[in-house]
């Protein structure tokens, strides 16, 4: 069953590339008493979440920051090398954006998001998505209908809807 406005995040361990080695995270110290921008994507490096998806809240980063937003998070069923090295090169570390690696697809498949396209080579990836999250529950849900758009699930949309 896919996650709901209104529902809580299910508890999950994502992986975190730090300058002090692999940090895990958790989802309910990630969100608790906190505003949160979560959004998730098929894979690092891949088209659309290469050149709309992650750029788009690059764009607007420093507004949703000046609404109230404390962390702004892109999850990918990747691991945590691969993660920090995409940030690193698109520049999302510079505009403040945490890149955490949801490896094992355990947060993805808790949320219902899971998906499989053997032809292109993705396995239990993630649905394109964003999320605004206040104190681990989900105030707004943009899920694209197709992986390969972006058109509800950017940093644009997400910045007017909050």
């Amino acid at each position: 069953m896919t996650i709901a406005m209104g529902e809580k995040l299910p508890e999950a361990t994502l992986l975190e590339m730090t300058d002090a080695g692999l940090a895990p995270v958790s989802v309910s110290e990630l969100t608790s008493g906190r505003n949160v921008v979560i959004f998730g994507l098929p894979g690092a490096y891949t088209g659309t979440c290469s050149t709309k998806h992650l750029p788009s809240f690059m764009r607007v980063a420093d507004q949703l920051r000046a609404k109230g937003v404390d962390d702004i998070v892109c999850v990918s069923v990747n691991d945590p090398f691969v993660m920090k090295a995409w940030g690193e090169g698109a520049g999302a570390d510079k505009a403040g954006i945490r890149m955490l690696a949801d490896a094992a697809s355990e947060l993805t498949g808790a949320l219902g998001l899971r998906f499989s396209r053997a032809e292109a080579g993705f396995y239990d990836r993630s649905k394109r998505y964003a999320m605004y999250v206040v104190d681990g529950e989900v105030k707004v849900l943009n899920l694209e209908a197709n992986p390969g758009e972006c058109d509800i699930s950017g940093g644009e949309t997400m910045l007017a809807a909050i």
